[in-house]
């Protein structure tokens, strides 16, 4: 199907709504995935393309060439270019997807032996969740949570600043830590020894200290209030960071990166 859009239309509303209203965004179960690549990862990773958007006017590139032959059954969206850029939030775009969200199933971050993976715990930016997915990406984490009321890992600038390591890590949002411990506590009952390891200033060791080999859970506090009086309870061990100069802290995203860093390192070395 192909709709052309040259007017701030029904159509270009309803994307247009899918970068700024979150809860319309959530209850639609799609979201707009901007730049080259991370609409290539989405394809590569199976993500379902449920609409994608074009330049009406200009002569397109290969690769859009090949993204439309390869989705012929998905709605295409010719639209004018001004509006292209504005649904891009930059000029000389050639074309955006319509991406079908993932369930928030925590079954679907997979537990084993050398599980890694990141709680980050009421997000206040999007840029921040966005980094903290490439960092966990990066140094072969197994999925990203965030809990309680935070900023939306679909959010636009979230899924930007991961530049495309959002569809390679699974990201699942958990209301709370209680239900993130009941899905703890059922691997432990089968036999996955997971310690949960929360990042403090005032920690109970230094992080280069604590053997981050084994099955591994990382609590990440939001960037305004740390971490929860819950999550600190269900933490088995709190992490410092060694610092000199004036700073008492990291930004949170920072501070995932530094630990998720020294667990690579350490399993690398074992």
């Amino acid at each position: 199907m192909v709709t052309r859009v040259s007017s701030r239309n029904t159509r270009f509303q309803q994307l247009q709504t899918l970068l700024t209203n979150r809860n319309k965004r959530h209850r639609a179960a799609e979201f707009v995935v901007q730049g080259v690549r991370p609409i290539t990862m989405a394809v590569e990773h199976g993500w379902q393309v449920r609409a994608l958007v074009f330049d009406a006017e200009r002569r397109l590139s290969q690769w859009a060439r090949d993204l439309l032959a390869a989705h012929p059954h998905v709605e295409h969206v010719k639209m004018s270019p001004d509006l292209l850029a504005e649904l891009a939030e930059k000029d000389e775009a050639e074309l955006l997807a319509v991406v079908a969200m993932r369930p928030d199933e925590l079954d679907r971050i997979e537990a084993g032996p050398d599980f890694l993976g990141v709680v980050f715990d009421r997000p206040t930016q999007p840029g921040n969740i966005g980094a903290v997915i490439r960092s966990a990406d990066a140094f072969g984490a197994d999925g990203v949570i965030t809990t309680g009321h935070a900023a939306d890992a679909y959010d636009p600038k979230a899924v930007r600043a991961t530049t495309g390591s959002f569809f390679a890590t699974p990201v699942v949002r958990a209301p709370s830590s209680a239900e993130v411990m009941t899905w703890v506590e059922e691997h432990r009952a089968a036999g996955l020894p997971l310690v949960v390891v929360a990042t403090d200033e005032h920690g109970d060791a230094d992080v280069s200290a604590f053997d981050l080999t084994q099955p591994v859970l990382l609590l990440v506090g939001s960037e305004t209030a740390g971490l929860t009086r819950a999550w600190l309870d269900a933490a088995d061990v709190t992490l410092s960071i060694p610092m000199t100069g004036s700073a008492s802290s990291l930004n949170a995203a920072n501070a995932a990166t530094v630990v998720l860093y020294e667990a690579r390192r350490q399993r690398l070395a074992k």
